[in-house]
């Protein structure tokens, strides 16, 4: 068995990732894609934490910009997070990895409460965790909770799973001349608005030191081939060297 490259990883999936090209929704044949890949990671040794967006069922930003109250759509988006979340530990159960949801809003119902030391316990006793709920405020992205989390579990990397096979300085598909970079620097993320992350959740990994790995999910594979090394997408770092 191959070596893995990193100990630790957060993978950050978009709502959209889970829609498919149905656009809305969650898409079981994706879903079921995905928990293997995360499934062949984890049989690797590799410890996985993983960060889904609700986009696929509703934004919150979308929502405020017709006049709904910003902190209400933004605890809907978070709720959206919650049932995608659901969704991913069901295909993970159901592919045989032992699988824990914690939210950042209580609901013991359905999910633990999210504790930095429980989380990192599971990790270490081989099973994946799922953030749901975003950070549990409004005004702030699922890509700040993944940047968020890393730091608290000590993740070597984040692992931005896009539709895209890495950043681009415009969009691929509207301009087929776009070009794609291979590595970048944080500074060159902010400066540019590259569109990897918000500026909040791009600071945050700058400050923190903490690396960005951003590749296409639909490639089947594709998560085992970051984790492993294998140079595919666009890596961002301190610096391009």
């Amino acid at each position: 068995m191959e070596r893995p490259k990193f100990k630790r990883v957060v993978l950050k999936l978009s709502g959209e990732a889970l829609a498919g090209n149905q656009g809305y929704g969650i898409n079981q044949d994706i879903i079921s894609s995905i928990a293997q890949q995360v499934k062949d990671v984890r049989n690797n040794g590799t410890d996985v934490a993983i960060v889904v967006g609700g986009g696929n069922i509703w934004r919150g930003i979308a929502g405020s910009a017709k006049g709904m109250d910003r902190a209400t759509a933004d605890y809907m988006g978070m709720l959206a997070t919650v049932m995608n979340s659901l969704a991913l530990q069901d295909a993970l159960e159901k592919a045989g990895v032992d699988t824990r949801v914690q939210v950042a809003i209580e609901m013991r119902q359905i999910a633990e409460p999210y504790i930095r030391r429980r989380a990192i316990r599971h990790l270490e006793k081989g099973r994946v965790v799922i953030f749901a709920a975003g950070t549990g405020n409004p005004y702030f992205s699922t890509d700040t909770t993944a940047a968020l989390r890393a730091a608290e579990i000590e993740a070597e990397v984040i692992l931005m799973a896009k539709k895209v096979d890495g950043v681009y300085d415009s969009d691929p598909v509207k301009n087929h001349s776009a070009k794609k970079y291979e590595k970048l620097g944080y500074m060159e993320v902010l400066n540019q608005g590259l569109g990897v992350m918000d500026s909040t959740a791009a600071s945050l990994c700058k400050d923190n030191e903490i690396p960005i790995i951003v590749f296409n999910i639909n490639q089947q594979g594709n998560i085992l081939k970051v984790v492993l090394g294998e140079q595919i997408g666009t890596i961002v770092g301190g610096d391009k060297q």
